[in-house]
């Protein structure tokens, strides 16, 4: 059974190991553990496993912003990112602002998210 936890600090270990499923890359353990203390981290554990996770970053007034939304590929299409997004709305003090993968609108619309304006970037490289 899934269990969610809202205002969870899971370790930066834990994280990057469940990231690592979902969007492979190179994180720095320093730099991912002051990301996750920056924002407020909803969790869905199975048993001790870390199994799906949406951040929300917000000034506590004006914005917040998903940062991402990660479930493991082999606990996807199970309803997981639905209730990590829905607890994720619930404990936001703000509305929520984010941009979305072109895959991704259909699933955002079913949880009666609308397109807003258009969104931007301009990307960095990772700090070391």
């Amino acid at each position: 059974m899934i269990q969610y936890k809202t205002n969870d600090k899971p370790s930066a270990e834990i994280f990057i190991e469940m990231a690592n499923q979902v969007w492979p890359g190179e994180y720095k353990l320093q730099h991912t553990k002051e990301a996750l203390e920056q924002t407020i981290n909803t969790t869905a554990w199975d048993n001790e496993k870390l199994v799906g996770c949406v951040r929300v970053l917000t000034d506590g007034y004006f914005f917040g912003t998903v940062t991402e939304i990660l479930v493991r590929p082999t606990y996807q299409k199970h309803g997981i990112g639905k209730r990590l997004m829905e607890l994720a709305f619930e404990t936001s003090p703000t509305s929520l602002f984010f941009g979305a993968q072109p895959q991704s609108v259909g699933f955002y619309e079913k949880l009666g998210y609308e397109k807003g304006v258009q969104s931007f970037v301009k990307k960095k490289p990772r700090r070391e």
